[in-house]
């Protein structure tokens, strides 16, 4: 894996990004590649890049249908791919590690990563461009993977064009961990391993559910339990891939939705005997119950391998101290 992002050869150039096509790819489609590779680009403007030579395989001009055998160099050289209309913002940003080439960052509950429609600003991306304004000469100010607004946790943020191609690569070929605390509904037995492809649902465009066979992107999660309470249960999830609301989508498939998921949770019973405390922490409890706990990564220029951890944030200690309270009181009871 030696991702490369060579020099400009001209002041106002673009530096093209260059990966490598991973090898579980082979046999894709070149288009259906590089939306794995660069999922933060539509696959209908990798598709354009494609056809006008921004895009290229191997160096040379080729067509969204041909078939990739994995090991391919994939260039991107669009200039759409620097362009940002979100302007920098003060917003308190929680900066774990960074260094010339990478930031990590710890994100908070309620904070939009990237701007939109419905958030123009007020968002992780302006608050990036605050703390360092050369971000904006990077596709999406440098970040490679998001998390969603109401989940909490470590985030890496690419600070060059090396870095990201490094970065974007990692992720595509899975060599970046990626561990996750839920706290979800119902007393689970024991660990498993969903393995079932995500796709946009067919009727509520806004949520995502679990494809038909032959539908969809792969999308696995591994998961176990840490903890268990007498009706919820505190579980480990580690993304082997990393598809829009994939361990939310995927607890409840198993029918363990998370605490609080406004988009999956569905309804929930209380447990008999429900203390008030216990009552008022699950009725309070207005986010999904769902940490970014753990990340590591090869660094993109020296190799070493980084790892990072984040400890819980305060609402769902208190919760998990209820739950803990809760089933104390039952068994004694």
């Amino acid at each position: 894996m030696n991702p490369t992002a060579p020099h400009a050869t001209e002041e106002n150039d673009i530096e093209p990004i260059e990966a490598t096509v991973p090898e579980h790819l082979a046999g894709k489609r070149f288009d259906q590649a590089l939306a794995e590779m660069f999922p933060e680009f539509s696959r209908s403007r990798l598709t354009e890049w494609i056809k006008s030579g921004d895009a290229l395989l191997n160096g040379e001009l080729s067509k969204p249908k041909i078939a990739v055998n994995g090991g391919e160099t994939v260039t991107l050289a669009a200039k759409q791919q620097v362009e940002t209309d979100a302007v920098a913002e003060d917003i308190p940003l929680t900066v774990v590690y960074a260094d010339a080439d990478v930031l990590v960052v710890d994100k908070p509950a309620g904070l939009v990563v990237h701007p939109g429609a419905g958030n123009p600003r007020g968002t992780l991306v302006n608050a990036l461009l605050h703390y360092d304004a050369s971000l904006a000469n990077l596709p999406r100010a440098g970040i490679v993977h998001r998390l969603d607004k109401d989940t909490s946790g470590l985030m890496v943020v690419a600070r060059s064009l090396r870095a990201h191609a490094s970065l974007i690569e990692q992720l595509s070929s899975r060599a970046v961990h990626r561990q996750y605390v839920a706290v979800v509904q119902g007393p689970m037995v024991a660990g498993n391993t969903v393995d079932a492809p995500i796709d946009r649902h067919p009727r509520d465009r806004i949520r995502m559910a679990v494809a038909k066979e032959g539908a969809g992107r792969e999308a696995i999660t591994h998961y176990r339990v840490r903890e268990k309470f007498r009706a919820h249960t505190l579980v480990e999830c580690r993304l082997e891939t990393g598809r829009t609301h994939q361990i939310r989508v995927h607890m409840a498939y198993v029918k363990h939705p998370l605490i609080g998921d406004p988009l999956y949770g569905g309804s929930f019973k209380l447990p008999k005997a429900a203390t008030e405390a216990l009552v008022a922490a699950l009725r309070g409890f207005r986010r999904q119950a769902l940490h970014a706990e753990k990340l590591s990564f090869v660094h993109p220029v020296s190799g070493e391998t980084l790892s990072f951890e984040s400890p819980l944030p305060a609402d769902m200690v208190a919760l998990i101290d209820t739950l803990r309270d809760d089933t104390r009181q039952f068994n004694a009871a």
